[in-house]
């Protein structure tokens, strides 16, 4: 039976590719995209996901926009990283579909309150500040939730800071009441994500692939690549956000493992950081950390769904 989700996210260069992997592939069944501030402003990263969208025919999809704010801190975005649009590099198209009347967390809400009880899994791929205005505005779904598998976090270093990376970073108070609200969470941080670098050889698959969609990908990973390079050094780019969407199709493509995991919210080097606690014997917790991505399966799993659309 396909995984029913809605992804929140910030697209934002790999949240585009989330959202193809979430669209292209059977297992699941994708209830609604919703947006958040993050990697540019609410509105850049809307219009984003709605281009994104038309490129892959997402019809019927929902697509709502959420908080333009974090709970507490100011807006920081990443222009460095995913430019001046949020999604420099390809060429978008103009959307023919709308946004959803309602705000995003009262989307969030409604879907899963109308279903029955733990059949929607959360992907927030972003900052955490819808979901955690979701959980304080109606707690019922705490319980209703299956799980939450988010891109976010780290448990050895950050992208942000030293220890602390940017969706966590951004709104630490958001990520304290989605990691501490009780339901089951799954973290797909950095240390897992670098593990899925979109190397030449990769890049080349989605350009044999001959289509739209696949050259919609190449060009993406290009001007990604080129950013990590110069900001980070990377020789390749991590698809981070595609990710937590492959864990929920396939869980089997990475190893987890259970341990307590609370956000740093006052410490002046490691605010946003995502504490995470390996002693043992471990505490008694509802927090899982990625370890070990199959890469093979991984990308063959990006490929596929990519050349659905």
């Amino acid at each position: 039976m396909a995984q029913k989700i809605i992804l929140d996210c910030d697209p934002g260069h790999d949240d585009a590719i989330a959202m193809m992997l979430a669209w292209g592939n059977p297992n699941i069944d994708l209830l609604a995209v919703t947006t958040v501030v993050g990697n540019q402003t609410l509105e850049k990263v809307s219009r984003n996901a709605l281009a994104v969208a038309e490129m892959a025919k997402m019809y019927g999809v929902p697509i709502a926009k959420g908080c333009d704010h974090p709970l507490v801190r100011d807006v920081e975005n990443a222009p460095n990283i995913h430019g001046n649009s949020g999604m420099d590099g390809p060429v978008l198209p103009e959307p023919t579909m709308q946004f959803e009347e309602k705000h995003a967390v009262n989307l969030i809400i409604e879907l899963i309150m109308s279903h029955p009880e733990k059949t929607i899994t959360l992907v927030p791929t972003g900052g955490l500040t819808n979901i955690a205005m979701a959980a304080r505005l109606e707690p019922r779904i705490i319980d209703r939730v299956k799980e939450v598998v988010l891109m976010g976090g780290g448990y050895h270093t950050g992208n942000w800071s030293a220890v602390a990376e940017f969706n966590i970073k951004i709104d630490p108070e958001a990520a304290h009441i989605v990691f501490n609200a009780g339901w089951k969470v799954t973290m797909v941080g950095l240390d897992l994500t670098h593990q899925a670098l979109a190397t030449p050889d990769i890049v080349e698959r989605f350009a044999a692939l001959n289509t739209k969609p696949g050259q919609f990908v190449v060009d993406l990973l290009k001007f990604f690549g080129k950013m990590y390079k110069q900001v980070q050094n990377f020789d390749a780019p991590p698809v981070h956000d595609a990710c937590a969407v492959a864990y929920v199709i396939d869980p089997t493509l990475i190893e987890v493992q259970q341990v307590p995991v609370n956000i740093e919210l006052t410490g002046t080097h490691t605010l946003g950081m995502t504490v995470a606690d390996f002693r043992y014997p471990p505490k008694p917790c509802n927090t899982w950390v990625a370890k070990k991505l199959d890469k093979a399966r991984f990308w063959d799993l990006v490929v596929d769904a990519v050349r659905n659309l």
